[in-house]
């Protein structure tokens, strides 16, 4: 290899590799310790003289303990039943009102848009408290249909702005011609546009699911009873209790509550990134 190669070899190595390694590292690193802590007893989580990166007495005791002293399955399905229904429901309000707002032309379309976003600013701190009353009203406050009813609130100002920003990528033109065939307004969303944006429609859903899972406060608030919680709810009421951590059960909590999300990820990656920059270059 010539000095000109090496040299060249060497800042690009310095220049994309080791950022990209020390990047991934910081990254990782709270899934692996989640991992590598889960299966610790706990006198190996306290004691200094071994290794904190590597177990050396591995025990599945957390995760029994999770999944037979505790309603975590029960959290699991809650939560899968509240992200995938929610996601569903704001992703066909998005759908429409991002269709809407990116090719149809009306009185307010510009302040509509203005008001969806500004509506998503507004923090949930803020908002609980009168969503409890609306949700007391509609007789689910304490079922887990409450956060279906809730979620969509934030999911759906979002997601739209993501929607309409995908929508004005694609030409307009396909769909006049669509149109100008026969076809209906309705039938050249469906037929023409629509397949043109699931990447805009993946990278959505996944962030729709991805709060959904995530979400704390409303299902603290809104949801009391133990059965009808969802993960992040049930394991901090369960597995905290004033200042006792159960960390074992609460770290093997915590990254079986990651991989679903992480899965999801991992299998539209392609469709994410493509969402993400559609309208990057693009007005």
């Amino acid at each position: 290899m010539t000095p000109r190669k090496m040299t060249t070899t060497l800042a690009r190595l310095l220049s994309v590799y080791l950022p990209v390694a020390v990047v991934l590292v910081v990254m990782l690193m709270p899934f692996y310790w989640m991992l590598v802590t889960s299966f610790k007893t706990y006198k190996e989580m306290f004691d200094l003289s071994v290794s904190p990166f590597f177990p050396t007495m591995p025990t599945f005791e957390h995760y029994v303990h999770l999944w037979s002293k505790t309603k975590f399955p029960t959290w699991l399905w809650n939560t899968t039943y509240v992200a995938v229904s929610s996601t569903a429901i704001a992703m066909v309000i998005s759908i429409l009102a991002g269709y809407s707002l990116a090719r149809l032309r009306y009185r307010g379309n510009s302040f509509l848009s203005l008001a969806i976003f500004v509506t998503y600013l507004v923090p949930t701190t803020l908002l609980f408290i009168p969503m409890a009353e609306v949700v007391s009203q509609l007789r689910l406050l304490g079922k887990t249909e409450a956060l279906i009813a809730v979620y969509p609130t934030f999911l759906v100002p979002f997601c739209t702005w993501l929607m309409m920003a995908y929508f004005r990528t694609i030409p307009v033109e396909l769909e006049e011609c669509a149109m100008v065939d026969g076809a209906t307004r309705w039938q050249a969303l469906w037929k023409v546009t629509l397949p043109l944006a699931i990447p805009g429609v993946v990278t959505a859903g996944i962030f729709a699911f991805t709060l959904s899972w995530n979400e704390f406060i409303y299902g603290l608030v809104l949801v009391t009873r133990e059965s009808a919680r969802t993960i992040p709810v049930g394991v901090l009421t369960r597995l905290v209790q004033g200042d006792l951590y159960f960390w074992g059960p609460l770290m093997a909590a915590a990254f079986l509550g990651s991989v679903p999300v992480a899965v999801l990820y991992s299998f539209f990656v392609d469709q994410y990134v493509a969402g993400l920059t559609a309208g990057a270059v693009k007005g």
